[in-house]
């Protein structure tokens, strides 16, 4: 007995040990984008609205949010958030404690830092995973092969290695889903749910809506669960199983049993109590920063392809739990032959998960644990499709939002797994070429393990934005002094600049010195074709710059008019596609051809 607890333990030990070197290798590959930028600079305490607008500004002016400031305590950054952002605040001061103890090697703060903290998060998931399964099937076996999917997970890498707040957003998913599988468990049994656990689900329901708002999604699908369970026992009733196997109180005799009403009452507290710890974030709401940052998520009714999106992004995210091959490369040929594969393997696959699932329902002691996990999933995705298709914003047009039922998905798989591979009670037990079964068990490990290779080596899950692209293309064409423009609306725009400051700062470029940076503030509802005031930012702040200069125009939601002395460049062969940057350059001359016409232009 004692060496099977030893050899689970450490079993479970591996699973720490690869998915920690996945979520720290690489970890800071990646260029930080807006929203990473967004995580900084309110961690720190500080504010975007110091990043002067409608003028020339320096690199190191750009970048000065990002400077740690040594007088900010965990109340400014609070403040800033409320008057600056739309996040609530737990995630950010917790990473302002964290950031504080790795001193920075520069003026700047430490990527690195800010990015351990999400993949810390990530780490301790795949030991809360295990107790997750524990807790739900009673199985050792399942409860390993959580933590195993956890670990390699390349949907649970990417979140892990951004400086981001989704990964503790997991962790608290994952204790209220153990709360409530507890919940229903003891429902099951009719014994009395614990208060204890009625105040840690309250408390971490509570910790989760403070740590992101569509948390909240977690708890309604929770809440549409079990009301389709309370439906299901109020019409049918507790009546023996299939092949008239027991009934649950049979299957699971206690002396202590309670009135049916009573679990639910509890349960209602537990409602009542989650209720009140998120209402508490209305007043914040309603009094908070008001902005056009998720203008992104709205859907297009006029476009078809935007009603048909959603169905593929949803797709993609599931995908993408469980498998991700090099499907970013730039290489077509690999893009090809990693399609390929990840569609065959989904194939093979399916049938075997499908196969456990049935068994899993058909299973007295696994039917509920099964039912109510895969009702709540279900009911996710349904409050998913209905705010895009009703509400008209499409949250599936964010992979990372479906963390609010990513631990349930992995955890389905992970049981299901667990019955097809499983022939003897001995985790060590595999004959693999004469058992197809468990051949798919051990190769659903060895894709996963690749498609975490593959996010950590930028081939899959790639940013939204890539200034490491675009920054070399501007080095290749500009030979004069560089001056990079925007239409500025919110502190979106502000993130993407700093990408490229970034960028730049970081990539020890002899080429571009002392590149200039103008964010031309722009409400985008004033913009009109003949009346842009980025338009006319843009002209004043070239007349006074010195010649020659190279102006590039990368997001500039204006129309641009003729510029003086200034010509376009023409990459109409050669354009380089750049995630989340379109980009324009213009050479204006120096003023010694100021008079010269059009056509005497190079």
């Amino acid at each position: 007995m004692q060496s099977r607890k030893n050899f689970n333990l450490l079993l479970l030990l591996v699973w720490i040990v690869i998915g920690a070197a996945l979520r720290f290798t690489n970890i800071t590959l990646k260029s930080p984008w807006t929203d990473e930028f967004a995580t900084l600079v309110f961690s720190l305490g500080n504010s975007f609205q110091t990043v002067p607008l409608d003028q020339a500004i320096s690199l190191e002016t750009l970048l000065h949010p990002l400077q740690p400031n040594p007088e900010a305590g965990v109340g400014l950054v609070w403040q800033k958030l409320l008057t600056e952002d739309h996040h609530p605040p737990l995630y950010f001061m917790l990473a302002h404690k964290w950031m504080q103890l790795f001193p920075t090697s520069g003026e700047y703060i430490s990527l690195w830092a800010a990015r351990s903290l999400p993949a810390f998060f990530g780490v301790l998931s795949i030991p809360a995973m295990y107790g997750f399964g524990w807790l739900a099937f009673r199985s050792q076996v399942v409860a390993q092969f959580a933590a195993a999917m956890m670990a390699v997970s390349p949907f649970g890498i990417y979140l892990a290695q951004e400086a981001r707040h989704y990964t503790l957003g997991i962790l608290w998913v994952i204790a209220s889903l153990s709360c409530f599988v507890v919940a229903v468990q003891h429902l099951k049994r009719r014994t009395a749910l614990p208060i204890k656990v009625v105040l840690v689900w309250v408390l971490v329901n509570s910790l989760g809506i403070a740590t992101h708002y569509f948390f909240s999604l977690t708890l309604f699908a929770e809440g549409i669960a079990l009301m389709g369970l309370g439906l299901w026992h109020y019409r049918v009733g507790w009546k023996p199983g299939i092949n008239g196997r027991e009934t649950p109180v049979e299957l699971y005799p206690e002396k202590n049993s309670a009135p049916k009403s009573l679990n639910w009452w509890r349960i209602l507290a537990a409602a009542m109590g989650t209720g009140i710890g998120g209402l508490v974030w209305i007043p914040v709401l309603q009094g908070g920063y008001e902005s056009q940052m998720a203008d992104w998520m709205m859907l297009n009714r006029e476009s078809l392809l935007s009603w048909i999106n959603p169905i593929f992004q949803t797709l993609a995210a599931w995908i993408t739990m469980v498998s991700l091959l090099p499907v970013e490369s730039s290489s077509l040929g690999v893009v090809l032959v990693s399609g390929a594969v990840m569609i065959g393997f989904f194939v093979w696959v399916i049938p075997f998960v499908y196969r456990g699932g049935k068994t899993l329902v058909r299973q007295a002691q696994t039917r509920w644990d099964t039912g109510v996990l895969a009702g709540f999933v279900l009911s996710a995705i349904a409050l998913f499709f209905a705010i895009t298709y009703i509400l008209g914003k499409d949250l599936t047009r964010g992979a990372r939002y479906h963390f609010v039922y990513f631990p349930a998905v992995i955890l389905l798989i992970a049981a299901a797994l667990a019955v097809i591979g499983k022939t003897s009670h001995k985790l060590h037990n595999f004959s693999l070429w004469r058992n197809r079964s468990q051949l798919v068990v051990v190769m659903v490990g060895v894709m996963g393990l690749l498609s975490g290779i593959t996010v950590v080596n930028n081939l899959g899950y790639q940013k939204y934005y890539r200034p490491d692209l675009l920054v070399p293309i501007i080095e290749q064409a500009s030979s004069s002094p560089v001056l990079i423009a925007t239409t500025h609306n919110t502190l979106v725009q502000t993130g993407e600049m700093m990408g490229i400051a970034w960028e730049l700062k970081n990539h020890d470029s002899s080429a571009i010195t002392n590149p200039q940076f103008l964010l031309a503030h722009q409400d985008k509802y004033r913009c009109q074709a003949s009346t842009c005031p980025a338009s006319t930012t843009l002209e004043q702040t070239l007349a006074q710059q010195p010649r020659p200069l190279d102006i590039w125009l990368v997001n500039f939601k204006a129309t641009v008019a003729d510029l003086p002395n200034c010509y376009p460049e023409d990459f109409s062969q050669n354009k380089v596609w750049v995630d989340g940057y379109n980009y324009q350059l213009y050479h204006c001359l120096a003023n010694d051809y100021e008079g010269s016409s059009a056509s005497d232009l190079p």
